[in-house]
Parts: structure tokens; sequence; C-alpha cells
């Protein structure tokens, strides 16, 4: 069974930060991945209040961005991979990438180059209603890419061996 690959980034955003703080995706036989995320120092705002976010757990907690790359490289080399198109996962994909002088390992394309039937509020109504049926927390990246799954699945796009 091979399956799209999917993204989601959970991260912090302030008056004058932007940056990872988690990371969910799947891999080709439909399994997922979840990483906490070691932020860079130069990427905390300087007034170090990270609203709901404890930095003390994302550092005891978090991979390296490094460590992170290695494994992204090995996941999803060469592939295409969707993401929902609400948050700036792009931007953040790029932040991981930049601060290590590194490409990233995959090309970013929202659900809608993948799901061509119904528009991106069709697809968002969907997507919110799978996470409130299957009783999954929007802010865990996890939970994004089992909902990209489950509409996946949906439309017939896993492939068969």
């Amino acid at each position: 069974m091979k399956a799209p690959r999917f993204l989601d980034i959970e991260y912090c955003q302030t008056e004058d930060a932007l940056f990872p703080i988690a990371m969910a995706w799947s891999l080709a036989d439909g399994r997922m991945k979840t990483v906490v995320i070691t932020p860079e120092d130069d990427w905390l705002p300087e007034d170090g209040d990270l609203g709901d976010f404890d930095l003390r757990y994302l550092e005891e907690q978090g991979v390296p961005l490094l460590e992170l790359a290695r494994e992204l490289h090995e996941d999803l080399p060469d592939q295409t991979v969707y993401v929902d198109g609400l948050d700036p996962d792009e931007i953040l994909v790029d932040k991981i990438f930049s601060a290590i002088s590194q490409e990233p390992p995959f090309e970013i394309a929202p659900i809608t180059e993948l799901i061509t039937g119904l528009d991106s509020d069709a697809l968002e109504d969907r997507r919110r209603q799978l996470m409130i049926d299957e009783g999954l927390e929007p802010q865990l990246p996890e939970n994004g890419v089992y909902a990209l799954l489950l509409m996946a699945r949906e439309e017939g796009l896993f492939e068969e061996d």
C-alpha cells in the first residue's frame, strides 16, 4: 500500500517570532512519525515569551534540527508532501533547513493539488468534520496528518502494491 505523503507542523507565533515546535509526517505505508523540535536560540523572541509553550519542555524533549533533517531526508526524499494549506508550513520548513544550511529533500504542495474534486473550503470543512468525528485535537500535528490520510483514503488515493 503506497500512500500520498502528508506533513503538519505545530508552531509558535508571537509578535516577533515564528518557529516550528512539533512536526508530524506520513510514510509510504501510511504510518506516521512525530517529533517535538528543539528551537534555535535565534528563533526565540527577545522577551522570551512563548505564550502557551514551555521552552524547557521543547529543549528537553525536542529533537535537534540536524537529527530532524536526517530523518526527513530518509523518509521523504524527492517526494511531494501535501499540507492542509492553512498554516505557513513552507515558511516553517524553510526555517528548519535554512538554520542548518540545507535544502529540504521534498516539495510542499497544498492538499487541493491532490484532491481536486473539492474546492479548498469544502476540503477544509471535510478535514474539520473528520477531526470532530474522530475526536482529534486540531493543534496536534499528528492529528492533522491523520485527518489528511483519512481524506486521501476516502478519495481512493492509496495505491496497492
